[in-house]
């Protein structure tokens, strides 16, 4: 594999000292491990230590426990200091602790700047190694949590609750399947003592990659790594994932609640990861079809700027978090992936117009493919946004943690050479054999869902209007066609419930589909 451990960092060349691999995650379990980047005079230093366990190892009807534990190590204090006097501590230094809590993975991170290096060390060396687990922490970030599950997931952010209500219908049933906060019911049953034995079961040398990069002292890897050998030796054994359901036809979940315009997400479960060779072909495709907050992508140029029905609309094809701008964040990777779409909000009343087009513009690019023309454009664009993924030492360390995770030397340096081996016809084939344009999971955030449903099973034509404004003849014409594709749905295919009732307890709420 063609791979290079130089990375260009404002000006400076980092050499990565390239010691974790897969084998961290799967071949060599039981070892503490590390990846660094050392930059002789950079003046900042950056960590990311990486827990190889993630929400998907919160036990049955303790969904959430995983988070809960994160947040008391970031947001908590250690045995000797309150999480008051760490603030405290942290704010001069100008300083802190960001947690990721993810599926697969719990990642704690910071950057200090070097002059304040053995202060900020020795705090978070007590935070992760001497926890407190204080009983006013735990009521106090367990009260965050339910709050979030009750107040801000369900009422302010629809585009959120949106996507993440596709992640529990993408995911019924599955180790993946309940949020990483996980349920009001199962976090309102977590206790301290659950935090106590999740931190001796899990926080054990084989689960740990000690993330390092910057300007330390020669010396101090060496001291983190014996620091954190003090940890109990063992593992954490990997998981092993069923399949998720397939969709069947168009597989509708409404969450009804009182809102002005609909969110829509619409999304298929797919067999390939970043570790497949093909992902590069249908990466181009899916970058050209919706890449995110790009308005020549094909979504942003049909719906937003032919027609004006929102303000933006995207395709991914893995989980996608937001990191800085518009580039995905490092450290939500997976075993298992999914193709998405996010149709930000549009009015109700163009709600089913909007998911019909959608559907028929990922039928035609099923059908039609890539022209040439594309192809070069979408092609050019990731070979040179993928140079601004990592501007950072944490971005590095992320990033490299990415690659071993998918058995990369370095992902972000193998992208010249992975996609400029692809064709037009690499990217077309890879299309047909993966996406899948009729079986295809849609939830939708919206009022009146009962309404809606009925509007979804009459199959009606459904017009769009445009307030008085003058459209193009051509663009007329094709709104006849959209308004009328066929969905061809029966009873079985809509589920609808209130919002509030989605995250209350596990398993989705409706009526599930028949056999």
């Amino acid at each position: 594999m063609k791979a290079s451990l130089k990375i260009h960092l404002s000006g400076i060349f980092l050499i990565g000292m390239a010691a974790w691999f897969m084998s961290c995650f799967r071949e060599n379990p039981k070892a503490l491990t590390s990846e660094v980047l050392q930059v002789k005079n950079y003046p900042l230093v950056s960590f990311r230590i990486l827990l190889k366990v993630g929400s998907a190892h919160d036990p049955a009807g303790k969904e959430g426990l995983t988070r809960l534990v994160g947040t008391m190590l970031a947001g908590g204090g250690s045995a000797t200091i309150t999480a008051g006097e760490i603030a405290a501590r942290f704010f001069p230094m100008a300083a802190g602790v960001s947690l990721i809590a993810d599926k697969e993975m719990t990642v704690f991170s910071g950057t200090v700047h070097l002059d304040n290096l053995e202060r900020y060390y020795a705090l978070i060396k007590d935070m992760l190694l001497n926890p407190g687990f204080r009983q006013e922490d735990f009521d106090r970030l367990k009260a965050d949590q339910l709050d979030f599950l009750e107040k801000i997931l369900i009422g302010d952010d629809d585009e959120t609750l949106g996507k993440e209500i596709l992640n529990l219908v993408l995911y019924e049933g599955h180790p993946y399947g309940h949020h990483e906060a996980g349920t009001v019911e199962s976090v309102g049953r977590l206790t301290l003592e659950d935090i106590k034995a999740f931190y001796k079961e899990h926080f054990v040398q084989g689960n740990i990659v000690i993330g390092l990069g910057g300007g330390y002292p020669d010396d101090f890897l060496t001291r983190v790594l014996a620091d954190f050998k003090k940890l109990p030796e063992g593992f954490t054994p990997g998981l092993d994932f069923p399949q998720p359901r397939a969709p069947r036809g168009y597989e509708f979940i409404v969450a009804e609640k009182r809102t002005p315009a609909s969110a829509i997400s619409i999304g298929f479960p797919i067999s390939i990861t970043k570790a497949d060779k093909d992902f590069f072909a249908l990466w181009i495709a899916s970058a050209h079809f919706g890449e995110h907050r790009q308005p020549l992508s094909l979504l942003f140029q049909k719906i937003r700027e032919e027609r004006g029905l929102n303000c933006g609309d995207y395709a991914y094809l893995e989980h996608f978090v937001q990191g800085r701008d518009a580039f995905p964040a490092p450290n939500h990777s997976r075993q298992q992936q999914y193709f998405s779409i996010w149709i930000r909000p549009v009015a109700n009343a163009d709600r089913l117009f909007v998911i019909r087009e959608t559907l028929r513009e990922l039928k035609k690019l099923v059908a039609e493919g890539l022209s040439e023309e594309r192809f070069e454009l979408v092609r050019t664009y990731l070979l040179n946004s993928t140079r601004l993924y990592a501007q950072t030492l944490s971005e590095h360390l992320g990033w490299q943690m990415e690659s071993a995770y998918y058995g990369y030397l370095d992902f972000l340096n193998e992208v010249p050479f992975a996609l400029g081996e692809l064709t037009r016809e690499d990217v077309n084939l890879a299309i047909k054999k993966y996406l899948n344009e009729r079986n295809v999971f849609i939830s939708v955030i919206t009022e009146d869902g009962e309404s809606f449903k009925s509007e979804l099973l009459s199959g009606a034509p459904n017009p769009v209007r445009y307030a008085g404004l003058s459209m193009p003849k051509a663009v007329l014409e094709e709104d006849r066609i959209i308004q009328a594709f066929p969905l061809d749905l029966k009873p079985d295919n809509v589920r609808v419930a209130p919002a509030a009732e989605f995250f209350r307890k596990a398993g989705l709420p409706g009526r599930p589909r028949g056999d």
